[in-house]
């Protein structure tokens, strides 16, 4: 006789998505499937307050294949990468590199949502800086701006920030902008 403690209920076997879990494992080189939950990792996250899921829901998401709550989430945009989750943990993973892949997936199946300001930020970011090897602040600024639509949200604060010089109005070149076109030529070869 099966021992009923040991049984489940007809459709609730634990039966986690290999593939969700595979990818996040090869994309990042963590062994997620060994952390036990204890929560060290949330407990130490700086911007956990913001997460609709802590760091150890999101891995414990993954476990469990719940592939389209985690890209409904905003946690992982949400991540500064500061690395105290790895540092907390245990087993060391690294939970900022899974919160990169959770990225990674999210824009390869176009998951991101047109109001996710943060995707925006970032993208203004890389362009400014694959057009002038390093970022120019104003134009960062105004490229998000455009994207985000919300041209005079902080106006105040970039008027004030404008006149006491931390915005140049024409930015500064550098040299070797062609070896860091080729870097962002060689990263989108190495995604496709």
């Amino acid at each position: 006789m099966e021992n009923e403690i040991c049984s489940t209920a007809p459709g609730t076997e634990f039966s986690p998505s290999g593939s969700l879990l595979q990818e996040i494992q090869q994309m990042t080189h963590q062994n997620i499937s060994r952390c036990y939950q204890c929560k060290k990792c949330s407990a130490g996250c700086s911007v956990n307050f913001v997460m609709d899921l802590k760091v150890n829901e999101v891995v414990r998401a993954i476990q469990l294949g719940d592939r389209e709550r985690l890209l409904a989430a905003n946690s992982y945009w949400v991540c500064t990468a500061c690395k105290t989750c790895k540092n907390r943990c245990p087993n060391d993973i690294d939970s900022s590199a899974i919160m990169d892949a959770l990225k990674a997936i999210a824009i390869k199946e176009n998951r991101v949502k047109k109001e996710n300001k943060i995707c925006h930020f970032h993208n203004s970011f890389l362009t400014a800086v694959k057009l002038l090897g390093r970022t120019h602040e104003l134009g960062m600024v105004g490229l998000y701006k455009h994207k985000t639509k919300t041209y005079t949200d902080d106006l105040e604060m970039g008027l004030e920030m404008f006149k006491r010089g931390k915005f140049k109005i024409l930015p500064e070149r550098i040299r070797g902008t062609k070896q860091i076109k080729k870097i962002f030529e060689m990263a989108k070869e190495k995604d496709a």
